[in-house]
């Protein structure tokens, strides 16, 4: 009988002081753009947790208010170290951005009005944009194999309406949450 090893085993889960540090790094590398360093982390690098469950977590992070990525954070630092590791989590999210934002917005107010600088900003932006896009397109692979092309319309649906209709967040969860949960219990029934 022959024993093959699991691939990538999952490793430990991670200590206060992990938690802290992958956070932060994250958090250095992804400045204005957390989410996607977020989940690299996560998924990818660390593999604290699979595609599926981070998209759970996010999931549920979205229903709360604030930033996903900090609601993610505390979600991820609860399920792995309790309380602390969610002190844990968000402080290494937020303390070096909160003083490099501070240090960046008086050197903004200084040289804001020079054209070179408000052209690296709009240069920033694109790039920003080009990495949300990049973090949806992996996040629909673990949505698509497990709800198929079920979930299509449900994307769609909540892109149309907050995305060109405009509606108020709580007008697009009161419509798409119920919408969701339908496409659940249809999955489930099948």
């Amino acid at each position: 009988m022959s024993h093959t090893p699991s691939q990538n085993p999952a490793p430990p889960d991670p200590t206060e002081l992990e938690l802290f540090t992958g956070f932060l790094g994250a958090s250095l590398r992804g400045f204005g753009g957390v989410f996607v360093m977020g989940r690299r982390m996560l998924v990818e690098e660390k593999r604290w947790l699979t595609p599926d469950e981070f998209v759970e977590i996010l999931g549920v992070c979205q229903f709360l208010p604030g930033a996903n990525i900090v609601n993610v954070s505390v979600a991820v630092g609860q399920r792995f170290r309790g309380w602390r590791g969610s002190l844990a989590s968000l402080a290494g999210l937020i303390v070096a951005p909160g003083a490099i934002s501070v240090g960046l917005a008086a050197l903004f107010l200084h040289y804001a009005f020079i054209p070179q600088v408000s052209r690296a900003m709009g240069a920033v932006a694109a790039a920003a944009a080009g990495l949300v896009i990049g973090t949806a397109v992996k996040m629909a692979g673990p949505l698509l194999k497990q709800d198929g092309v079920l979930a299509i319309p449900i994307c769609l649906g909540t892109l149309i309406a907050a995305g060109v209709l405009h509606w108020p967040l709580i007008v697009v969860l009161l419509v798409m949450a119920p919408a969701g949960a339908a496409l659940a219990w249809v999955r489930r029934a099948r």
